[in-house]
C-alpha cells in the first residue's frame, strides 16, 4: 500500500513541465500581442477622433472669414486669387473692423493661413508676404488629384456643365460665389488606411453685391 501512495503522489516529470512551461509562455505571449493590437487600435482611433475633431473646428474657421469676404481697405476686389490649393481673399478675420489679406494655402500635411493687414498711412496698401501664419488643419493627406478648393459661379448647381470652374481661377474671379472645402486627414496612414473626409460649402455672401453693379 505504501509504494502505490508514493506513486500516485509522485510529481511532474520534467518532460511535462518543460510542456505546462512552454504553454504558458506561449499563452503570454498570445496575450501581450493581443493586448499590443488592441492598445495600437484604441490608440490610433483616439488620435483620429480628436485630430477629426480638431481638422472640422479648422475647416469651420475658414468657411466662417470666406464667408465674410469683402472689399479690401485700398479698394481692391474681395478676391485675391484662387486656385486648387491656394486661395486669396479679404476678409475681418478678427473683428477689428479692418479688412486682412487672409491667405489659405496647403504646404506639406498642413493647411496654413497667413495674414496681412494694411497700412495705417493713406492711401492704404497691403504689403507683400503673409504677416502671421496660423496651422488650421495638421495631418492633411489628399492626394494631388483631390484639391482643397473647388469655385463655382451663381448658376451652380442648376449649370453643372460650367461648374467646378476651371483652376486656376484668374481672368473670372468676379463669377466666384460658393466654394467648397473638401480636406482629407490621417494622423499616420500605414497604421489606418481609411481617411477621414470633412467637405463643406460656403457662399461668399458680400459678392451679391457686385451682381447689381453690374
Amino acid at each position: 500500500m505504501k509504494k502505490k501512495l508514493e506513486k500516485k503522489i509522485k510529481g511532474l516529470t520534467l518532460i511535462e513541465m518543460m510542456m505546462a512551461i512552454a504553454i504558458f509562455t506561449i499563452g503570454i505571449a498570445g496575450f501581450t500581442l493581443l493586448f499590443s493590437r488592441t492598445w495600437k487600435s484604441n490608440s490610433y482611433v483616439l488620435e483620429m477622433g480628436q485630430s477629426s475633431m480638431a481638422a472640422s473646428q479648422g475647416v469651420n474657421k475658414i468657411v466662417n472669414y470666406i464667408r465674410k469676404t469683402k472689399q479690401a481697405d485700398d479698394g481692391a476686389y474681395p478676391i485675391k486669387s484662387a486656385s486648387s490649393n491656394d486661395l486669396v481673399i479679404y476678409s475681418d478675420y478678427d473683428k477689428d473692423g479692418i479688412a486682412e489679406r487672409l491667405h489659405f494655402y496647403k504646404s506639406g500635411q498642413n493647411i496654413l493661413m497667413g495674414a496681412t493687414n494694411p497700412t495705417t498711412t493713406l492711401p492704404k496698401s497691403y504689403p507683400s508676404g503673409d504677416q502671421e501664419t496660423i496651422t488650421l488643419v495638421s495631418s492633411v493627406t489628399n492626394a494631388s488629384d483631390e484639391p482643397i478648393f473647388y469655385y463655382y459661379n451663381k448658376d451652380y448647381p442648376g449649370d453643372s456643365t460650367n461648374n467646378p470652374l476651371s483652376s486656376p481661377v484668374t481672368s473670372h474671379l468676379a463669377e466666384i460665389r460658393l466654394v467648397k472645402i473638401y480636406v482629407e486627414i490621417n494622423t499616420n496612414p500605414n497604421r489606418g488606411p481609411e481617411n477621414i473626409k470633412i467637405q463643406s460649402f460656403v457662399e461668399m455672401r458680400n459678392l451679391s453685391d457686385y451682381d447689381r453693379v453690374q
